[in-house]
Parts: structure tokens; sequence; C-alpha cells
């Protein structure tokens, strides 16, 4: 059988945690910083979790993790 292909945009944009949850980065910092307050700026550095939802999509498109 041949194998499974990842979604190359998923593999750009997500990865694994030790435990198999999905980490994402924060929406919403690619333009416009002029217009959002300092306090949002701030909140929306580093990477946090997808939703469980999310994530369950998310797996399904990286088969091999």
């Amino acid at each position: 059988m041949p194998k499974m292909k990842t979604k190359s945009g998923v593999k750009k944009r997500f990865s694994l945690t030790a435990t198999g949850k999905v980490r994402r980065q924060q929406a919403g910092k690619q333009h416009g910083m002029i217009k959002r307050t300092n306090k949002q700026i701030r909140n929306l550095r580093g990477s946090t979790l997808a939703s469980d939802a999310d994530a369950k999509v998310i797996k399904k498109f990286m088969p091999y993790g």
C-alpha cells in the first residue's frame, strides 16, 4: 500500500506536543498591529493549543504525527 500524504499546509502550521495535543500559533498577528492595543499584541505572543474539535480534524491531516 502507498504511504498516506500529510497535508502540506498542516505540516507548516501545526505540531504535536509530547502528549499528543496540537500546538498552533496565535491568530491575529500578521498585519494591522497599529489598531490593536499593546495588551492584545502582548497576549498574542507565543503559541497555544488548538481546541479539541479542531485538533481532531488536524490530526487526520497529519497521519504520521
